[in-house]
């Protein structure tokens, strides 16, 4: 199942039509995204048993965050092999570098990004989505606990992210708009074990970040990141892990952006003229 906020309620996308949750379940489920993690197994086996709902036409610009207000929101710095090579940082050892950004950070897949300086960029993510609450869980168990994933991207406003001593992650990552997700969070039965999921982004119609979930250094069953690694942690439903970006594709580092415009599925901007690229902090 593919589940996306439209209009600012939860629906099911069914082809090129989606449906209102709320109304096809007789308002068992819904309208709020959010709800339907409060009873995910029930939502789970009332959607595999339902039957087939008519699915209406919609807008994609009228679609956002597939999970509007996670609890929490993990992101993993460097986790994968030739994004950590193309920045001229390691990877850390054993447990990888955590951070967050702030869930009012986040936003849908279209729309307007607005700036806060020069040394904005960005990285495309793969984002899991936690459907139960998860503590104390075996790396074995831990898909078990996994609503779905989704496409996303981190914003990074990096003279800020660098600033102080140590620098701190959060503030330059958080601006509003600098954590779009979306169109839709895809349940883990739409795709097979032991397929690596491939990220790719573009700029003005150039490909410039692509990779695949075989390279994430942290990857389980192969294909996907695992549930934030922080084990004393409750991981509520809807929490959010991000983990980490892709490699650039045939270049690097990545350049700062000019004024974006995000589109479904591709990611165009101007970008201003550079006789170098700067380094890109990890993460």
């Amino acid at each position: 199942m593919r589940i996306a906020k439209l209009n600012g309620r939860a629906h099911l996308l069914s082809g090129p039509g989606a449906i209102d949750i709320a109304r096809a379940s007789g308002g068992r489920f819904g309208p709020d995204p959010m709800d339907l993690f409060a009873h995910w197994d029930a939502f789970r086996t009332w959607v595999r048993t339902d039957g087939v709902h008519p699915a209406a036409p919609y807008r994609r610009e009228d679609l956002g965050a597939p999970v509007p207000r996670p609890g929490q929101v993990f992101a993993i710095g460097l986790n994968y092999a030739e994004h950590a090579a193309e920045t001229g940082l390691e990877a850390a050892k054993g447990m990888p570098s955590v951070f967050t950004k702030f869930t009012s950070s986040l936003t849908g897949p279209a729309g307007t990004v607005h700036l806060t300086g020069p040394s904005v960029d960005w990285e495309v993510e793969l984002v899991v989505s936690i459907g139960k609450a998860a503590q104390h869980v075996a790396a074995a168990d831990a898909w078990e606990h996994v609503a779905g994933v989704m496409v996303g991207q981190d914003f990074s406003d990096r003279d800020v992210q660098m600033s102080g001593t140590p620098p701190q992650f959060s503030l330059g990552k958080s601006y509003p708009g600098f954590g779009p997700t979306g169109p839709a969070l895809v349940s883990l039965d739409e795709t097979a074990p032991d397929t690596p999921l491939r990220l790719r982004c573009w700029v003005n119609d150039e490909l410039v970040a692509g990779s695949t979930t075989n390279s994430s250094r942290t990857a389980a069953r192969s294909r996907l990141p695992p549930t934030p690694p922080v084990p004393r942690r409750v991981h509520g439903p809807g929490t959010a892990a991000a983990e980490s970006t892709a490699a650039a594709a045939g270049r690097a580092p990545r350049p700062p952006c000019a004024p974006w415009e995000r589109r479904i599925g591709r990611r165009t901007s101007r970008r201003r003229a550079a006789a170098a690229d700067p380094p890109c902090p990890a993460g």
